[in-house]
């Protein structure tokens, strides 16, 4: 993984005015370009949040980043419908490191080709886990708790998941139970608050 920057690199980009490229490296947020899904480049950060050196990340499909291939497939067009209109998408998801670590990150994407939102991109990276920890959470279960956050009752999850009114009177119960808490706003304390419309129901 990258270390410190040398000085001698530093005051050659400046004398050089290649500035855009010392940004691109040193932004506090992992930065990474993607065509179809497949990495075609990142910056120093981005590495160093998933643990991986950039040979490694370069020309990899997405999918060994995500705890699984069905979050992966999961997620494909999510945010298709704010790109294709120009705008940019952001959401809030677990991703994997290295070492097998889970984390929770802020995740935000440009297209470069809206006609065909995952053609070409670029997507900032912000590692959420020094103020929201990873507990762990069936895919499920993040789907109905990230509803029940942004306020929807059991039968409004049920139809947009296609599940039983039961079934997620079930699963919230779960979620209660496996926190030890009473009610739904002591669940989102011991979830670090998660919270918003755009934190992703099953974990570009």
């Amino acid at each position: 993984m990258p270390g410190p920057i040398d000085k001698s690199e530093l005051d050659a980009a400046y004398a050089a005015r290649d500035l855009r490229g010392l940004a691109f490296d040193w932004v506090p947020v992992g930065i990474v370009v993607t065509e179809s899904r497949v990495i075609r480049e990142v910056n120093r950060r981005f590495c160093q949040m998933f643990g991986y050196d950039r040979e490694e990340l370069l020309d990899q499909l997405f999918a060994f980043l995500y705890p699984s291939p069905e979050e992966f497939s999961n997620i494909l067009h999510r945010g298709d419908k704010e790109l294709s209109e120009g705008n940019l998408y952001w959401d809030e998801r677990v991703m994997r490191r290295k070492d097998g670590e889970l984390f929770w990150c802020r995740v935000r994407g440009q297209t470069f080709t809206p006609e065909d939102p995952l053609a070409r991109a670029v997507w900032s990276f912000a590692d959420l886990s020094a103020i929201r920890p990873y507990q762990p959470l069936t895919r499920r279960e993040r789907e109905i708790f990230s509803l029940l956050s942004e306020g929807r009752t059991s039968k409004e999850i049920a139809r947009e998941l296609d599940l039983s009114y039961r079934t997620v009177e079930v699963h919230r119960a779960r979620l209660l139970k496996k926190f030890g808490v009473n009610n739904t706003a002591a669940l989102f304390q011991s979830l670090g608050g998660i919270e918003g419309d755009h934190v992703v129901r099953s974990a570009p």
